[in-house]
């Protein structure tokens, strides 16, 4: 399974990729149109995709949703029993608490960016 396989026309018009890691290729992917943001918040977010995909396995995309609000997405391989999928909601709840701040910063300025 690629990261990469989500992309069809209906989900790019949905949403926008910010960034993700792959478990199963141990890949991260930071989309480009992103390259403006501080060096320090996307190696935070790096880290952040990185550490959760060696922690519980499968995909996770950190994107935004038509309305701009951001969203962590989880999906794993259809035959990875290792997957945890207990752990993985665990760990999604504790990144929204810790991650808090950067989130909504990180929503303020791509809101910003859709109307400039």
């Amino acid at each position: 399974m690629d990261m990469y396989d989500r992309y069809d026309e209906e989900y790019e018009k949905e949403k926008i990729v910010l960034c993700g890691a792959n478990s199963y290729e141990q890949k991260f992917y930071m989309n480009p149109e992103f390259d403006i943001l501080p060096e320090e918040i996307r190696q935070e977010l790096q880290i952040m995709c990185v550490l959760y995909t060696e922690d519980v396995g499968g995909v996770l995309m950190v994107v935004f949703d038509e309305d701009g609000k951001l969203q962590l997405e989880v999906t794993h391989g259809e035959h990875d029993f290792l997957f945890d999928e207990i752990g993985s909601e665990l760990k999604i709840k504790q990144l929204q608490r810790e991650k808090e701040e950067l989130f909504e910063s990180l929503e303020a300025y791509y809101k910003l960016k859709e109307y400039i």
